[in-house]
Order: structure tokens, then C-alpha cells, then sequence
């Protein structure tokens, strides 16, 4: 009956193990620090070609895959294991079992046959320390063990410490459960029976792996994750790249929008190598200087604040080039006189002749005023009107206006008098639209006569107003 469950276990067991090697394409890692903790559930057989102590090691070894004569098998979960990973591919673990002694296999006899006997099923109980070594990550499902430790056996009435040593075999299936087997040898410090002998116990059983902490559920390790608290990206040691432009967020100006690296991750619509975000004129190319604007004519202002986007052009004048609306070579801005045409010389003005400054000065001569005062005559206003029309004509000529008496009265009088009517004359010229800045006046009173003050004749010529062009 037993020798039928066990060949019925083994057959299960195969089953599994076939299973295993169909999932040979999923991914996995062996036991680490990612995952430091892992429990181990399943089932156990003890060989009973191990208990005869006789046995030659060579011979314990001979028979190694009779299952159905050798083990023993309890059908159900027999063991149970704890391990935690401690570095270095090492891990420390605890093994619990127990299994159902039904056969004692004896030493070969001499027709060359093991001699099966039956104990009387006895209950079998191990508890073991183990130091597990990861031998290698194959094929990245694949993890080849060693193990060696030591234990406590019970068996019976009977019980022993042993020395464990032994290799074993992890298939993963992902990165937290597996299928483990593995085969132990156990030598007994007692190997007579009724005590219990030196033995091999095997275990094939679920491996499940945890304790890792993942904080943003990215599927890496905060110990390995640079942003453990927000999702990211393998590549990136778990932080994000939200854009998708190969970028971490965190180093990535603008984590919204897809940008190159050597604009730090910004976009560039125009292609002009200035970040939209840093460009004035994202949609249309431009240069560094101005912003990414375009500078048509070249003139250092952008189009966009360009009047004259075509026509290079001063930034005082808003971009164009200063008007010159009387064409005499000399700009506005320049141009004492911008609507009547002058010379370079006399800043846009034209230059007043020597005619009209003598009509100037003939009319003067008809400026009178009325006895002992200021008061210009009716006659005089007709004469300044014209003196007027000529300074209008000539706007940057500057003029003084001189009055002078004869030597009738006192000297102070005539000089106070001289000054009033040079004064009159200025106001007036003034209402007339003159420039104020460009005309002057000084009274001379009676110190610079033109006739002789002892005649009538004299002295009229002496009572006059004089218009001198300042140069």
C-alpha cells in the first residue's frame, strides 16, 4: 500500500517539475535584499536506504532515485521553512518536518538485493538550521543551491543531532514564488539503530518571497527606487518621466512637455534652439538675442515691435528711418526747420541773405514811437509785420533789438526809455509768432548817437530802434 503512494506522490512531484520547465520564459530573481524574507511549504521524504549505517558512502549514494523502494512520503504538506536573506547571496534559515517511517532498507546482502524491512510506521520529526548559498541565477528563472547547517532529529523513541549539508534547485516563477527542491544529507552523531542513523531527507515544496517595501507601487524597491514616493520608471531607478522625452521630472524644466535634453527637456516649436517657454516668438524662428524673434531688417529690433519691420530704422523712431519731409538732407528729429528746406550747415534752416537782413534793417527805420513813450505808432505796427514775416521765414535766425534816444533829458531816463521801446518791439514781433528765444533786446539810451543831438535833424536820426541779425 505504501510503495502505491509513494509511486503515486513521485508521479505528482513529476508533474510539477514538468510544469516548472514549460514556464521557463517568466522572469525571476533568487532570493535578495529586495525580497529578504521567504517561506517554504510542501512535502518531504526520508530515504530508508540511508538509515543502514553499514552502508559504504558510495553505496549511500547508489540509489539515490529509487523512489518507490527507498523513500518514504507522507501525501500531504510535511514541511514547513523560513529563511531570511542576510547578503552575499547567504541566507539563514529554519526547517520544520515530519514524515511516517514505513520501510528500513538494509545493507546489500550478498545476491546483491537491499532487504526491505518494516519498523511499524514511525512518526518522524526534524528541526534544522540551514546557511543557503545562491550558487548562481540561471537562464534568470533557474537558481542552483548549496546548503549546510545542523539539526535535531527525532525518530520514534529515538533521537539525534545531525550535521546537514546538501545542493538544491529554485525554479522562479516570478520574482516572489517558486518551486524548491532539495536533498540533504544528514550524519548522525548516532549510528546504531534503535538510535537514529545517518540519513538524506529531500523536499520539493512552494517558495514565497516578501518583505520588500515598494512605497509607490512601481515594481522597484524603495532601496533601489530614487523617487520611492511617486511611480516610476525601470530605467530611470523608479522615477518618472511624465512627457516620455527620456527625461527624469525631476531634472526635466518642462515634465509636461516632450523636449530635448539640451533644453533641459523643454520643446522648441520653431526650431530656433530657444525654449518655448524663454522664446518671445515660439511659432516663428528667431535669435538668442532678441528673445526668438526675428529681426527682419537686421536693425536690432524685433518684428514684432518693429513699426518698420522692412526698413532698417532707429529704436527711438519705434524701427524706421527718421522722415526728412523737406528733402534737404537733413532728418526731422535734426531739422530746426523740417518743413522748409535748408542747409547741413544751418541745421535745416535756410540761411537768411544779406537782402533781407538789410530789409530788416531798412524797416527799422520806420519804427516810431509816440512822444516820450514806448507807445509804437499805428504806422510802426504795418512795419513790424513785415519784419515779422521775414524772421518767420528764417526761424534759427537770432536778432537783438536795440533802442536808442537822443540826448534830450536825463542819461538814466534815455536809458530806461531806449530799453522800454527795444522791449515793445520784442513783444510785439513776438505776437507775431517769432520765436521768444531768438530775438533779445537792449536799451543803449543816449550813448550811441548816428547825427548830432545840437540839431533837430540830429537828434531824429539819434531816436531809433535798431534790428541786428546775431551771427
Amino acid at each position: 500500500m505504501y510503495c502505491n503512494q509513494n509511486k503515486s506522490s513521485m508521479k505528482h512531484l513529476n508533474k510539477l517539475f514538468i510544469a516548472v520547465v514549460m514556464m521557463v520564459g517568466l522572469s525571476s530573481n533568487a532570493q535578495d535584499s529586495n525580497n529578504p524574507w521567504a517561506i517554504s511549504i510542501g512535502v518531504n521524504a526520508t530515504d530508508g536506504a540511508r538509515v543502514s549505517a553499514a552502508e559504504s558512502m558510495q553505496n549511500q549514494f547508489s540509489e539515490y532515485f529509487n523512489v518507490s523502494d527507498f523513500w518514504n512520503i507522507v501525501p500531504s504538506v510535511s514541511y514547513v521553512s523560513v529563511s531570511k536573506y542576510v547578503g552575499g547571496d547567504f541566507s539563514f534559515g529554519v526547517t520544520g518536518s515530519f514524515n511516517k517511517i514505513t520501510k528500513f532498507v538494509e545493507p546489500k546482502n550478498a545476491t546483491g538485493e537491499y532487504p526491505i524491512v518494516n519498523p511499524g510506521d514511525l512518526m518522524y520529526y526534524g528541526i534544522d538550521g540551514v546557511i543557503n548559498y545562491s550558487i548562481a541565477n540561471l537562464y534568470g528563472f533557474l537558481e542552483p543551491t548549496a546548503h549546510v547547517g545542523g539539526g535535531y532529529t527525532f525518530y520514534g523513541d529515538n533521537s539525534a543531532g545531525t550535521v546537514n549539508g546538501g545542493l538544491g534547485l529554485n525554479f522562479w516563477f516570478n520574482d516572489f514564488v517558486g518551486l524548491s527542491l532539495r536533498s540533504t544529507y544528514k550524519y548522525s552523531f548516532e549510528d546504531v539503530r534503535p538510535d537514529m542513523p545517518t540519513h538524506m531527507q529531500h523536499f520539493a515544496g512552494l517558495t514565497f518571497k516578501f518583505g520588500g517595501k515598494d512605497t509607490d507601487g512601481d515594481g522597484i524597491y524603495d532601496k533601489d527606487d530614487a523617487c520611492p514616493e511617486v511611480a516610476g520608471l525601470a530605467e530611470f531607478n523608479g522615477c518618472p518621466d511624465t512627457d516620455g522625452d527620456k527625461i527624469i521630472d525631476s531634472e526635466d524644466e518642462c515634465p509636461d512637455l516632450a523636449g530635448p535634453a539640451s533644453l533641459k527637456g523643454c520643446p522648441d516649436t520653431d526650431g530656433d534652439g530657444i525654449a518655448d517657454k524663454n522664446d518671445d516668438c515660439p511659432e516663428v524662428a528667431g535669435s538668442a538675442a532678441l528673445r526668438g524673434c526675428p529681426d527682419t531688417d537686421g536693425d536690432g529690433i524685433a518684428d514684432k515691435d518693429d513699426k518698420c519691420p522692412n526698413e532698417k530704422g532707429p529704436k527711438e523712431n519705434g524701427g524706421c528711418p527718421w522722415p526728412d519731409r523737406d528733402g534737404d538732407s537733413v532728418l526731422d528729429k535734426d531739422d530746426r526747420c523740417p518743413d522748409v528746406k535748408g542747409t547741413v550747415a544751418n541745421q535745416g534752416c535756410p540761411e537768411i541773405t544779406e537782402e533781407k537782413v538789410k530789409a530788416i534793417n531798412d524797416a527799422a527805420k520806420n519804427i516810431f514811437f509816440e512822444t516820450g513813450t514806448s507807445k509804437l505808432t499805428k504806422e510802426s505796427l504795418t512795419t513790424l509785420d513785415g519784419i515779422a514775416f521775414i524772421m518767420l521765414e528764417h526761424p534759427e535766425a537770432k536778432f537783438v533789438v536795440e533802442g536808442h534816444t537822443d540826448s534830450v533829458g536825463s542819461s538814466a531816463s534815455n536809458l530806461k526809455l531806449s530799453q522800454t521801446r527795444a522791449d515793445a518791439v520784442t513783444d510785439y514781433l513776438r505776437t507775431k509768432g517769432v520765436n521768444p528765444l531768438n530775438l533779445s533786446s537792449k536799451g543803449f539810451g543816449e550813448d550811441m548817437p548816428i547825427g548830432e543831438n545840437k540839431t533837430a535833424v540830429g537828434r531824429s536820426k539819434n531816436r531809433r530802434v535798431d534790428v541786428r541779425l546775431i551771427k
